[in-house]
Parts: structure tokens; C-alpha cells; sequence
């Protein structure tokens, strides 16, 4: 069977196709946590429609324990830069942030954020993420959060090397 042909909607996110591997580990920190390191496997593909589809897992870099886990969508408004990003999280929860693509950086904001009603505190308010391909070809993600106690801070960077177009 033939790989399914790119939307022409997603094709302003084609950069992003592929399978990627941080290197070096990702770097994570926030006032109220002690820094730490961490591996991580992201997949972004299609399917033909109108998106792309993605799954980010985290490993710890020593034990390679799962860590963070996360699946979801990347949409585009068709004849626009406009994205949404759809993510369903391990943690319990789900987020929809919307953006701009613009050439191989995609810069996004959490619109919404719901969580299961266990989720313990203190609560994630406000997200951004930063996608970029830099002039190494290697992604970078750049992610900052906002809780109940605390405001906007980065939270997360890491650089991925392209393994699987």
C-alpha cells in the first residue's frame, strides 16, 4: 500500500514530519520543581487529512522509565498560517493552543485547558510552546507554563535530531 499523499492544507507543517529523538536530553526546570533532564521520542505524521498527528514520550535519561506522555492533532485554518494544536496529556490533561505558522517556526498559546477532576495541584493555567527547525535541521521545542502559583516561566527546551523522515 502507498503512503497517503500530503494534504496541501499541512504543507506549511511538513518541516515538522518525521521521527525525532532529543539530542542532547532535554532540560526542565520551574520554580517549584528541581531541575532535571530527560529523553524523548516524538513522531508527527499524516494520514492524508487536513492535520497532522503527533505523540511526544518522555523517558527518564538513567532508568529510561516513562515519564511525560503526550498524543494529539496539529491543525491548520486552510488558506491561512493559523494552527491549533489538540494535546491529550498523561498527566490528565487536555489542552487546545492556537498559533501562527510562519516559515519553520510555529509559536503557540493555550486557548483552553481542562483536566481531570483529580488532578493534583498546583493546576497548569496558561501554556506556550515554541516549535522551530534550526539552521542544523535539528527541532527545538521551547515550553513555558503557568500555574495557580506561579506565573508565565520556561519549563521546558530540548533539540530533537530527525531518525525517520
Amino acid at each position: 500500500m502507498e503512503p497517503p499523499k500530503m494534504n496541501p492544507v499541512v504543507e506549511p507543517l511538513s518541516w515538522m514530519l518525521g521521527t525525532w529523538l532529543s539530542d542532547p536530553p532535554g532540560a526542565g526546570t520551574f520554580p517549584t520543581l528541581q531541575p532535571f533532564h530527560y529523553l524523548e521520542e516524538v513522531h508527527i505524521s499524516h494520514v492524508g487529512q487536513p492535520m497532522l498527528n503527533f505523540s511526544f514520550n518522555a523517558f527518564h535519561p538513567d532508568t529510561h522509565k516513562p515519564m511525560h506522555r503526550e498524543c494529539g492533532f496539529i491543525r491548520l485554518e486552510p488558506d491561512t498560517n493559523k494552527v491549533a494544536f489538540v494535546s491529550a496529556q498523561n498527566t490528565g490533561i487536555v489542552e487546545v493552543e492556537e498559533g501562527e505558522v510562519n516559515g519553520q517556526e510555529l509559536c503557540i498559546a493555550s486557548h483552553s485547558i481542562a483536566r481531570i477532576s483529580f488532578a493534583k495541584e498546583p493546576h497548569v493555567e496558561q501554556i506556550t510552546r515554541k516549535f522551530r527547525l534550526n539552521s542544523e535541521g535539528k527541532l527545538e521545542q521551547t515550553v513555558s507554563m503557568a500555574t495557580t502559583t506561579q506565573p508565565l516561566t520556561q519549563h521546558l527546551h530540548v533539540t530533537y535530531k530527525k531518525v525517520t523522515p
